[in-house]
């Protein structure tokens, strides 16, 4: 059998405030082929379909159009999972419809685990492989809080419960090991040892990692990951793997390989893994330096080969002093040219009496909401245990404020 494994689309994702779905669209065009190039049987997607909870009409319909573009292929079997930025309500709504195009949908954790346990059959009924289709497990998912609790029971609490949940899994679907099929699962969280390029740090609490892959069942022929955005195997573990996202999704992953791992399994064995690499549609740069050095860059920038739509440009000006109309100067040297300048940041060193220090002037838009809670309240003076409650807090409220 051969599944393709893929993630994190973000369908609706914008990059400072500028609309993504014309590369989001060639992307899943190339996916749409790669899937008919190989003949792959089944696909699953782990999580983060979409990049917010609300996610725009053309975003949807993306994602509908490349489902049943799908159907009358070879690629027989669909699972999709939730991630932590997806609304579980809005992907499950349509989940008995879909079961119908054998189109699988966890958006949420189901209590009833067996519920998960998602078995295909090929057109004769014959069992083709089983996946435990556990999507990301939010707090309500997990074990319950307990009152009084420190945030470090919390955090050992949480890992438990998401350690439990797949152990739960496994022994649910150890009978099927007598089958010889792929028994698979899924997943949309930080595992140990995973390497980020972004700021990925922590979708729960307090560290950054929510699971020891050793922990796994060992039952799981494959363990399809989502939620970081680089392709990778884990701590070595050939069998959990991430496939990262389709397209960079901010310009500090512009030097990340992105695509989908494609899988072959005998009968239960998994065989052969190949990572199969996605053409660039859109450039991302950062392009740095003094004003002169950054005029050279853009010029030979522009003069390379082009992808199919015009590149998007960071640009991070050096100046000890302030440098009036930066951004017009900037802007019209390449209104020609085949790129697009979305940001200009000017970087400046400031002369105190005794030192020299380097600040970096920062935008709001260039902050995601924890970094600037951090840098508001890093002026109190706190001990570090009181920093992780009050940074639990305000996660709990942006997760409030961002729930569906």
């Amino acid at each position: 059998m051969k599944i393709i494994h893929t993630s994190d689309w973000h369908l609706g994702q914008r990059l400072l405030f500028n609309e993504r779905g014309d590369e989001q669209q060639l992307a899943l065009q190339w996916l749409h082929e790669t899937i008919l190039q190989e003949q792959a049987d089944a696909l699953i997607l782990a999580g983060d379909v979409f990049d917010n909870g609300n996610p725009p009409h053309p975003a949807r319909k993306l994602y509908y159009n490349f489902l049943t573009s799908l159907l009358n292929t070879t690629c027989r079997h669909i699972v999709i999972i939730g991630g932590n930025h997806d609304s579980p309500g809005m992907l499950d709504a349509p989940r008995d419809l879909l079961e119908y195009l054998n189109i699988r949908v966890v958006g949420a954790a189901s209590e009833n685990l067996e519920q998960d346990c998602l078995l295909l059959h090929n057109a004769e009924g014959e069992l083709e492989a089983v996946v435990a289709a556990i999507p990301f497990l939010r707090d309500r998912d997990l074990s319950p809080s307990v009152g009084g609790e420190s945030t470090l029971d919390r955090i050992q609490r949480i890992q438990a419960g998401i350690r439990q949940r797949y152990q739960d899994m496994g022994a649910l679907l150890e009978p099927y090991r007598a089958q010889n099929v792929p028994i698979l699962a899924t997943g949309h969280l930080y595992a140990q040892g995973a390497q980020a390029s972004d700021k990925q740090d922590n979708i729960y609490i307090g560290n950054t990692e929510n699971l020891d892959v050793d922990t796994l069942p060992k039952l799981f022929s494959y363990v399809a990951l989502g939620h970081i955005h680089r392709p990778q195997a884990i701590a070595g573990n050939q069998r959990v793997r991430y496939s990262g996202s389709l397209i960079p999704l901010s310009f500090s992953e512009t030097k990340d390989e992105k695509g989908v791992y494609c899988l072959e399994f005998d009968g239960h064995t998994l065989s052969e893994i190949r990572f199969l690499a996605a053409p660039t549609f859109r450039r991302l740069k950062t392009i740095q330096g003094t004003l002169a050095e950054v005029e050279e860059k853009l010029q030979v920038f522009a003069n390379k080969e082009r992808e199919a739509l015009p590149a998007w440009v960071e640009v991070i000006v050096q100046s000890p002093t302030f440098i009036p109309q930066l951004d017009s100067h900037l802007r019209t040297l390449v209104k020609d040219w085949p790129l697009e300048i979305l940001k200009i940041r000017l970087e400046r060193q400031y002369q105190a009496l005794d030192e020299q220090l380097d600040a970096v002037v920062e935008s709001l838009e260039s902050l995601d909401v924890l970094e600037v809670f951090r840098k508001r309240a890093e002026k109190d003076q706190r001990s570090e245990e009181e920093w992780t409650e009050l940074e639990a807090t305000f996660r709990e409220l942006v997760e409030g404020l961002n729930s569906p």
